[in-house]
């Protein structure tokens, strides 16, 4: 029998992407894993194991770019020359079979040609032009600009790697037809562990509520507002609370857009919508972004999730509420239709406003479907667990690897 295959994960931080795959193919024998991430995160968690490895950028990957048009083409160029370093450097120790690499934080393209071991790509878009913005909050022009190197190193990236993996086929659809044959779909694995399945206290009113990083434009937020708001004023009777940060970066631009609107009077994108429906500012419960524990806590005390999904291509926030056994409502698009299989595990609804009230309305008075959604939810958590989702990844790997021999006129046997 052939010894587990080498793999090194490039991530600038850790343990975020692929750290836990990394952890646990290693803990289980199936792959001898490590992690090359920058000098800081591997100080921070050097508790974790010998296998969390540092790579020194080539300049200040946090800085201003020279050029605003290409700073993430130069942001990725420091953290690559880093990168081929740091490979370089462990390949005179072992030989490497995969390195499997974030595309912008890991930042692969400087090791085509340079290394013998097969080359995997994580992309979780290629642009925010293809990933999708609300028309209301549009890009300005050098915004548009900028994109197209971020398009462009990503598309060279699925041409060159051995194989490329997308979160989701949502996420793949946004590439060129030609390009997408390259592409393989697989969401990542989780270490989640739901509680026991309790019911739901009878006093006092359920409560209806929103959980995302970021309380942004692209997770439908401002949906979110807008129908607590129509709720209210049609009598509905229910606690309401947003869970996420009111601050933190998106994936659109609604932020640049009340900064000039507003001309700085107004902090937040949520702020702003506040100002527009002040019914839901009265009642809309916003904790903030809350320590981990805290988070699942909150979770498990919320009756109905609504999750108005605009844009995204793989939300691990989804997840996080499913495999706690939640009550999800979402729309019938996009990647929120590839977890949720409506009226079995949730429910899928057009982008309209009234489907979405009639829906609320017989969700709240039906707490015994609620419970049967969030059973089904619980075990949509299970089948994505780091047990069950690895090996898959090993698949996916092998079949890179076996991309790399052809590519290098190698036989199987001899690649062994």
């Amino acid at each position: 029998m052939p010894p587990p295959p080498v793999l090194v994960f490039v991530g600038a931080v850790y343990p975020g992407q692929f750290g836990l795959l990394c952890d646990h193919l290693r803990r289980t024998g199936q792959a001898e894993t490590y992690f090359l991430t920058t000098p800081g995160h591997r100080d921070r968690n050097r508790d974790r194991g010998p296998h969390i490895l540092a790579f020194q950028p080539d300049g200040n990957i946090m800085g201003v770019p020279a050029y605003y048009y290409s700073g993430k083409a130069e942001r990725s160029a420091r953290i690559g020359r880093g990168v081929l370093d740091a490979v370089t450097a462990l390949e005179r120790q072992r030989p490497i079979d995969a390195i499997i690499a974030h595309s912008l934080w890991g930042a692969p393209q400087f090791l085509y040609d340079e290394t013998d071991a097969a080359i995997v790509s994580y992309v979780e878009f290629p642009s925010y032009r293809a990933h999708g913005w609300d028309p209301a909050y549009p890009p300005d022009r050098s915004q548009r600009l900028a994109d197209r190197n971020m398009e462009m190193l990503h598309f060279h990236q699925v041409l060159k790697s051995d194989l490329t993996i997308c979160p989701s086929a949502h996420a793949r659809s946004m590439f060129p037809a030609e390009l997408q044959g390259r592409i393989a779909v697989q969401f990542e694995g989780f270490d989640i562990t739901p509680p026991p399945a309790l019911p739901r206290p009878a006093e006092g009113p359920p409560t209806i509520g929103f959980a995302a990083r970021d309380l942004s434009s692209a997770k439908g937020f401002d949906i979110f507002v807008r129908l607590v708001d129509r709720l209210l004023a049609e009598g509905v009777t229910a606690r309401f609370v947003a869970l996420g940060d009111a601050a933190a970066a998106t994936y659109g631009y609604e932020a640049q857009w009340v900064e000039r609107h507003h001309g700085g009077k107004v902090a937040t994108f949520r702020d702003h919508l506040l100002l527009q429906h002040p019914r839901a500012a009265a009642a809309v419960e916003f904790p903030g972004k809350l320590p981990y524990d805290q988070f699942a806590e909150r979770v498990a005390g919320i009756d109905l999730f609504l999750y108005p999904l605009r844009f995204g291509v793989a939300n691990w926030g989804l997840m996080e509420i499913l495999a706690r056994g939640g009550c999800v409502l979402a729309p019938d698009r996009g990647y929120a239709a590839e977890l949720i299989r409506s009226d079995e595990n949730g429910l899928l609804l057009p982008d309209d406003d009234d489907a979405w009230i009639a829906a609320i309305r017989a969700l709240l008075a039906d707490p015994a479907r609620r419970a049967r959604y969030g059973a089904a939810a619980r075990d949509t958590g299970r089948s994505y667990h780091i047990d069950r989702v690895a090996p898959r990844y090993m698949r996916l790997f092998r079949q890179a690897m076996a991309a790399r021999d052809r590519r290098l006129g190698r036989s199987p046997v001899a690649a062994q």
